[in-house]
Formats: structure tokens, C-alpha cells, sequence
């Protein structure tokens, strides 16, 4: 510790209003293939033992991401677009599996 600060324990801050579009667009699909990946039972959901199945949670995951992927795509490069829309069919094609 510094002389004359306090270390902050508590959680950290964060004002996501401060965020570009592209950035906040990119987090809600980082959050929603998560998601997806969970319900269609292949990811354990944190502090759980079992893998929970809701296919039915699992496509409006993924329909969410494929529309996001669409409205953040003019504001990336080629890369990344096709970066995005190869994880939009990995969650498809690992759907098709699972249904």
C-alpha cells in the first residue's frame, strides 16, 4: 500500500456508456455465443456440475449473434468480419449437432 492511499477492494467500475458502438455491439455478442454454448449443453455454465441443455435458449442465442455480427460488420475489417461469421457457423453447425 501507498502512503496515503486506500487500496480498493470492491469491485471495479465501469461506465459502459463510454463505449463506441462497435465495442458495445461486440461485447453482447462475446456474451450471447457464450450463452449459446452453454444452453446447447458443450460449455458448463460457472458454479454448476452438470452442462444444462435449452436448445430453445440456445437459437435465440445464436439468432442474436448472427444480428449482431451483421450490424457491427461495417465498422470492421474483412478479417475480423470473416472471424465473426465462422463463429456464427461453428454455433450453427454445433446446433444442427445438438438438435
Amino acid at each position: 500500500m501507498v502512503e496515503g492511499k486506500e487500496e480498493s477492494k470492491g469491485p471495479i467500475e465501469l461506465d459502459l456508456t463510454s463505449f463506441e458502438l462497435e465495442h458495445l455491439i461486440g461485447l453482447c455478442i462475446n456474451l450471447f455465443s457464450v450463452k449459446a454454448w452453454q444452453y446447447m449443453g458443450i460449455r458448463l455454465t460457472p458454479g454448476k456440475e452438470e452442462a444444462e441443455k435449452d436448445l430453445i435458449k440456445a437459437a435465440s442465442a445464436i439468432d442474436l449473434v448472427t444480428v449482431l455480427v451483421d450490424k457491427v460488420a461495417p465498422y470492421l475489417d474483412d478479417v475480423e468480419v470473416g472471424r465473426l461469421r465462422s463463429m456464427v457457423a461453428d454455433l450453427q453447425l454445433n446446433y444442427a449437432r445438438q438438435a
